[in-house]
């Protein structure tokens, strides 16, 4: 909870929130990604939070409402700034080959899966489904961080380590990969049981060299 407590203040740290709608904000961050927008009632949330069902109208006018209020300042405030500056460590990091490269960008987005996995349940979730949420992460994550990612992948091909193929389809190829390997290993399968270590090589080496035999 102390936790949940630091998010708010990071979210809303320009606004001032009564203790109701601490506890509002707070029931519908679990509940949304415990159990989706769409699968998630108002009296729901209105009874983790404690508070009567018509006290979360009288702050939000509709459910919508209440998670765009939440989505877009985790995006602006702590998912988008998270991930870009976190991921700018490995970036900046002159790796001399491909492979540690993807080793560290590996252990880098398991991080930030482990430290915002309920942010990142909800804007997995919504992102398909709400078009203003959508545009806002391209801003505010993906623009920010492929440009870099492409002059990275263009290096490694110059020295002769990745092949000679586009280097958004590398791009794409490479982060599917990854984001498979987490979104099981976190959202999908928690409770199976996982060696990340070789989780990653394996990952590593299927990026690398694929599946088929030589």
């Amino acid at each position: 909870m102390v936790e949940e407590e630091i998010l708010l203040q990071q979210l809303f740290e320009e606004e001032k929130l009564t203790d109701k709608q601490k506890k509002i904000l707070l029931a519908a961050i679990d509940t949304f990604s415990e159990k989706g927008y769409a699968a998630t009632s108002t009296s729901e949330i209105a009874k983790k939070a404690g508070v009567a069902e018509g006290t979360i109208f009288r702050h939000y006018k509709t459910k919508k409402e209440l998670l765009v209020s939440i989505v877009t300042p985790l995006i602006s405030k702590v998912f988008g700034p998270f991930i870009v500056k976190d991921f700018h460590k490995v970036l900046d990091q002159p790796f001399e080959n491909a492979e540690d490269f993807l080793r560290a960008t590996i252990e880098n987005r398991r991080e930030v899966f482990k430290k915002l996995l309920p942010v990142i349940k909800i804007i997995m979730q919504e992102i398909p489904f709400q078009p203003e949420l959508r545009e806002q992460f391209v801003e505010q994550v993906a623009k920010k961080t492929y440009e870099r990612i492409l002059v990275v992948i263009q290096d490694y091909q110059d020295k002769g380590q990745i092949i000679d193929m586009p280097p958004a389809s590398v791009a794409r190829l490479a982060v599917s990969s990854i984001f498979g390997y987490l979104i099981s290993r976190y959202i999908f399968f928690p409770e199976s049981e996982w060696d990340d270590e070789i989780e990653t090589e394996r990952t590593v080496h299927f990026i690398l060299h694929g599946i088929g035999k030589k």
